[in-house]
């Protein structure tokens, strides 16, 4: 950040405010205060049947890798609207919204993650802007090799352990890179 946008000055500095327990960019004219916080990145798993809607991406990151239509929320909607904003932006399909399904926490890349159960309301879809293709899966026919994220993965991953419960939960945990991949480390209730 080099201008505060409250006052248009140039004097921005990095420093723990009065009061506060981290660095903030803080203007050395007007003292605003510009709070960098995490983006929240809202989605559906759209339901037909059996299968579950996967959007091919058409932009980076990770163009032409499969996922679950999601986006980051918009002021001025809730996150359920946000859910059914993006599956109709991503893959021209109207969804009803089941409930809360997976928060993932991605501390690197400061993201949280809301996907949402939902179902699909009629056949009616095909790619957006951001889409190459769109396409209903069975468990068996996912392209887990092909999936652009480690939130998507995981979330599936829940998803169809969960159907074979029959039970459906929400799901808490954080996503962390190690070594070699990102890993899902679930946060169980206290």
């Amino acid at each position: 950040m080099k201008f505060c946008s409250q006052c248009g000055s140039g004097s921005i500095v990095w420093q723990v405010p009065d009061g506060d327990n981290r660095p903030r960019h803080v203007c050395g004219e007007c003292n605003e205060i510009h709070y960098q916080n995490p983006k929240l990145v809202v989605g559906s798993i759209p339901v037909w049947e059996d299968r579950i809607l996967l959007c091919k991406r058409a932009i980076p990151p990770r163009y032409g890798y499969w996922t679950l239509p999601a986006g980051f929320m918009e002021n001025g909607e809730t996150t359920p609207e946000a859910a059914e904003r993006e599956t109709l932006e991503e893959a021209n399909a109207r969804v009803e919204i089941l409930s809360l399904y997976t928060v993932m926490n991605i501390p690197h890349t400061n993201q949280v993650y809301m996907m949402f159960r939902s179902r699909l309301l009629d056949l009616d879809f095909g790619p957006g802007t951001e889409s190459l293709e769109c396409e209903l899966f069975r468990e068996d026919q996912i392209p887990w090799e092909e999936l652009a994220f480690p939130t998507i993965t995981e979330t599936l991953r829940l998803f169809f352990e969960d159907r074979r419960r029959e039970a459906y939960g929400t799901h808490l945990g954080d996503i962390v890179h190690g070594t070699r991949r990102a890993e899902f480390l679930p946060r169980r209730p206290r």
